[in-house]
C-alpha cells in the first residue's frame, strides 16, 4: 500500500504555492517540498500550505536551481517534481530529473525551449520517468480542453481558442492588472508564434488579429494574438484539424494602448542613445507602467471560452467549453494561481500514478483529456459543455 508520494515544488512564489496546496490536498501527498533560492520565501509558502490544511505536510529548503549536483541531490527522494521558475531555468531542471529518476512537470512559457525539453524522451523512457512541459492554464489547460474537443468530434475542422487573466473590477485606462511578472505580460505581446492556419503552420506576429466577442458573465470583451499560449499544439495537431488559432483576452480598451505602446518601440530590447546614453526602451517602459498595474489587493478572474466546429453524428455542429473562476475568498488564492497551479498539480499527480507513459511528451497528449478535466473538476474548477449548430 503506498504511503503517499513525496514532492518537490520548485519555485515558491504565488503559481508554485498553489500548486504546492493542491499537491498536499489533492496528490496523495506524503511531504511536499517547497524549494526557492530564497529560504524566507519557502519557509513562508509552506507555512501557508500546512495553515490552510492544518496539517504539516509541507517544508522549505533553499535550492539554487543552476547548481546541478544540489538539485539532482534534492530530486532523487522525490517521485514527482513540479517547476515554477522561469522557463530559461526548465532544460537544466528537465536533465536533472531524468539523471534523479524524478518525474517532471512545468509551467513553461517558451516553445523552443520546450521543443529541447522533448528531444530529451529516450532519456526518459531509460530512466523510466515522464517528462510533461509547459502545463498551467495557458498554455495548458487552454490545449487540454481542445485536445478535449478534437477527441470529442467525429471529425474536428477547427479549434478557436479564447483565454485571459483580468481583474474583477477593471481600473481605466488600462483596464488590465498584473498577475505575473511584467516581463511575461510584455513577452506575449512581443515576438511571433506559430499557429495552425488553413492546414499550415503559420507564423503570426503578437497583437494582430484582433476582434471584439461577448462572452458571458462578462459581456464584450477584445481578442487579439498573444505568443507562446499553443505551445506545441499546432505540431501535435496537424493533420487532424485545419486551424487552431489561441487569442488572449481583455477588457475593452486594453489592446489600443499597448499596440501603441509596441508601435512606438518601447517593447524593444535595443538600446537607444538619449542625451548619450544607451537606455533600454523596455526597461524604461517596464519602470514606469509596473506601478501603475501592480495591485497587490487585486481580486481577480480567469476564462477560457474554446469553440471547435466539426462533425458528430453526421451533423456539422459547434463544441463551445468554458471555464470561468474566480479569486478565492477562503484560501486567498487568485483565480490565475488556481487555474495555473492546479493544471499542473493534476497533471503531476497522474504522473506519479503511473498514468503518463516514460518519456518526454507534449501535455495535450499525455494523458486522456477528459482524466485532467475530471480532475479539476474535483476540485472545483466550473467546466460548461455547449453544443450548437455549426
Amino acid at each position: 500500500m503506498n504511503d503517499g508520494y513525496r514532492y518537490v515544488v520548485l519555485g515558491a512564489g504565488r503559481q508554485g504555492t498553489a500548486a504546492a496546496y493542491d499537491l498536499a490536498r489533492m496528490g496523495q501527498a506524503a511531504e511536499v517540498v517547497l524549494a526557492d533560492a530564497d529560504l524566507e520565501h519557502a519557509q513562508r509558502s509552506a507555512r501557508r500550505v500546512n495553515q490552510l490544511l492544518q496539517h504539516p505536510v509541507a517544508r522549505a529548503v533553499q535550492v539554487d536551481v543552476r547548481e546541478g549536483e544540489a538539485l539532482r541531490r534534492l530530486l532523487e527522494p522525490a517521485d514527482g517534481a513540479l517547476s515554477a521558475v522561469p522557463y530559461f531555468f526548465n532544460l537544466g531542471i528537465t536533465q536533472a530529473a531524468i539523471e534523479a529518476r524524478t518525474h517532471l512537470c512545468d509551467m513553461g512559457g517558451h516553445t523552443e525551449t520546450v521543443f529541447r525539453q522533448l528531444e530529451l524522451d529516450e532519456a526518459a523512457r531509460q530512466a523510466g520517468v515522464s517528462i510533461v512541459p509547459d502545463c498551467g492554464m495557458g498554455p495548458g489547460l487552454i490545449n487540454t480542453i481542445s485536445a478535449y474537443i478534437i477527441e470529442t468530434l467525429d471529425e474536428a475542422y477547427e479549434v478557436r481558442i479564447y483565454d485571459g487573466g483580468l481583474p474583477k473590477h477593471p481600473r481605466p485606462p488600462w483596464n488590465y492588472s498584473l498577475l505575473f511578472h511584467i516581463n511575461g505580460l510584455t513577452n506575449e505581446y512581443y515576438g511571433t508564434t506559430v499557429l495552425l492556419i488553413d492546414g499550415e503552420l503559420t507564423e503570426v506576429e503578437g497583437l494582430t488579429g484582433y476582434e471584439r466577442l461577448t462572452i458571458p458573465p462578462l459581456g464584450e470583451l477584445e481578442a487579439f494574438i498573444t505568443t507562446g499560449g499553443a505551445s506545441t499544439a499546432p505540431w501535435t495537431f496537424r493533420g487532424k484539424v485545419r486551424t487552431y488559432i489561441n487569442k488572449t483576452l481583455r477588457y475593452p480598451g486594453h489592446y489600443a494602448w499597448f499596440r501603441a505602446y509596441k508601435e512606438l518601440g518601447l517593447f524593444e530590447l535595443d538600446p537607444v542613445e538619449v542625451h548619450g546614453t544607451p537606455v533600454v526602451p523596455r526597461d524604461v517602459f517596464h519602470a514606469l507602467l509596473e506601478p501603475k498595474l501592480y495591485d497587490p489587493e487585486v481580486r481577480d478572474l480567469a476564462l477560457i471560452h474554446v469553440i471547435g466546429t466539426g462533425r458528430k453524428h453526421g451533423r456539422e455542429v459547434k463544441l463551445i467549453v468554458d471555464v470561468y473562476d474566480e479569486y478565492d475568498e477562503a484560501t486567498e488564492f487568485r483565480a490565475m494561481e488556481r487555474l495555473t497551479g492546479w493544471h499542473c498539480a493534476t497533471m503531476l499527480a497522474l504522473q506519479v500514478q503511473g498514468t503518463v507513459k516514460p518519456g518526454a511528451v507534449p501535455q495535450e497528449i499525455a494523458v486522456a483529456p477528459q482524466r485532467v478535466l475530471d480532475g479539476l473538476r474535483a476540485r472545483g474548477i466550473a467546466i460548461r459543455e455547449t453544443w450548437e449548430k455549426a
